[in-house]
């Protein structure tokens, strides 16, 4: 479908042709005539499907159509990368309109502060807003709320996850409750739904390709012990010298510093992104990894959801993701838009489970690959695809058997009983009688009212 189907007003077309849009994704053919309607709407999409212009294009024709004075959209998000992302869409679009857009998200120093705090009292259409920084500013008392007419929740499964529900819920109380409310998430979790329940009125519900790798990404599964990871990374980035931006993850800020470290000594262009980096340090490194300074991205899940960088030829899960979820987000980096990209996955024996749970999700059985001859053999699959642990090596011990033996007190040793010497007589002397106790000399001094029993109630009556 295109664009122009939609009844669009003609700024916006404008914009849209500028910018070589053309053809709607699938989200967007589906979202965007309900929020032309004013209904609310819940969209269940992954990331890299085009969900940001599925809400921003009709809001901004809304807007174009009605100008008001005041803060008309309010959109929460989980991160400040996505913000920034949103808040840099939404004026490209907007380039052709009257409306204005400001990004409020915490790590600035005191101008932006008060570069928000004036958007914030009316002086922007739309703000784009993370949870916590928002409240900071509400917390003063001057944020101006009452003209807003829509309230966008982008990554709504993300948001819960990092812990913003209360935060959410005290945001809204602000708003009015007249106003079309949309909701935007990757997974439909029970949580999801609830959250729904609570800010959603008579909602449409659209789902679009739910948890499934984009059909260009090419996915390779290479088992390697946790010691041969790094070797594998420097043979990959070898072997693929003409991929020139490259994302890796790591499932933790300590090593994605190792890492980056690591590949910097190797001479490879390369930087580290995590929520330990200052803000405008992770602002510098995004854009030099988008102008091609930077070769390769070493990241955790930040950059999973919602950044929107074009041309990332390859993705390499360094660890396998906690969340199967986070799988399809994390190798959504690459192949958008329709291009082609590769997924390399690294995984070691403790992830085969996890992996396994992400073929189940995916509903595919990817090709389990060894590392290079030069590296070694790496472990075997076994039983894994299936859900249960890789066999051990041999002499490998139990770990679950371990743990649990591993504060066990040992057997105590017996000693050896000294044999009787030869002619030895036995020690017959008679034990010390043991006194009977108070309670049973009181027993002993009741009167026997018990009756005596005769022989003959004494016999059994099969007898």
């Amino acid at each position: 479908m295109k664009f122009k189907d939609f009844g669009l007003n003609e700024t916006l077309l404008d914009a849209l042709f500028h910018m070589n849009f053309e053809e709607a994704t699938e989200i967007q053919e589906k979202a965007i005539p309900y929020i032309l309607s004013g209904k609310d709407l819940i969209g269940c999409a992954q990331t890299g499907t085009g969900k940001t212009a599925a809400f921003v294009l009709p809001t901004l024709n809304q807007l174009s159509e009605t100008p008001s004075e005041g803060v008309q959209v309010l959109i929460l998000c989980p991160t400040r990368e996505l913000a920034i992302q949103i808040d840099q869409e939404i004026q490209g679009i907007a380039y052709f309109t009257n409306a204005s857009c400001f990004a409020v998200y915490g790590g600035g120093d005191g101008v932006s502060w008060e570069a928000e705090s004036d958007a914030l009292k009316g002086g922007a259409d739309v703000i784009v807003a993370t949870p916590g920084r928002l409240l900071a500013h509400i917390a003063r008392g001057y944020v101006k709320f009452d003209t807003v007419k829509h309230l966008i929740l982008d990554e709504a499964d993300r948001m819960l996850d990092i812990g913003f529900f209360d935060d959410i819920i005290k945001i809204i109380a602000e708003i009015p409750e007249e106003r079309q409310s949309l909701m935007f998430s990757a997974t439909m979790a029970p949580k999801i739904r609830n959250l729904a329940k609570e800010i959603l009125k008579n909602p449409e519900e659209i789902s679009v390709a739910i948890s499934k790798p984009a059909e260009g990404v090419t996915q390779k599964v290479i088992l390697a012990f946790e010691e041969q990871k790094i070797g594998i990374v420097h043979s990959v980035l070898r072997d693929k010298d003409d991929f020139k931006a490259i994302i890796i993850f790591c499932s933790t800020k300590k090593k994605v510093e190792s890492l980056a470290r690591k590949l910097l000594q190797k001479g490879y262009a390369c930087q580290g992104i995590s929520s330990d980096y200052e803000q405008q340090a992770r602002e510098l490194a995004l854009r030099d990894f988008r102008s091609g300074k930077i070769r390769v991205m070493v990241a955790t899940d930040v950059m999973s959801r919602g950044i929107d960088i074009k041309g990332i030829d390859l993705v390499i899960n360094f660890d396998v993701p906690g969340d199967a979820e986070d799988y399809v987000h994390r190798i959504g980096r690459t192949a958008r838009a329709k291009s082609k990209g590769m997924a390399v996955t690294l995984v070691c024996p403790d992830d085969m489970f996890k992996f396994g749970k992400i073929e189940q999700l995916i509903d595919r059985v990817l090709e389990k690959e060894q590392p290079p001859a030069e590296i070694g053999e790496g472990p075997q699959w076994g039983e894994s695809s299936k859900g249960g642990r890789a066999p051990r090596k041999k002499g490998e011990h139990n770990k679950i058997s371990d743990r649990a033996n591993k504060d066990k007190k040992p057997r105590r040793e017996h000693p050896e009983r000294t044999p009787r010497p030869e002619g030895a007589v036995p020690n017959d002397t008679p034990k010390k009688k043991r006194e009977p106790s108070k309670y049973q000399q009181i027993f002993d001094a009741l009167p026997n009212t018990k009756k005596p029993i005769s022989s003959e109630e004494s016999s059994s009556p099969e007898e």
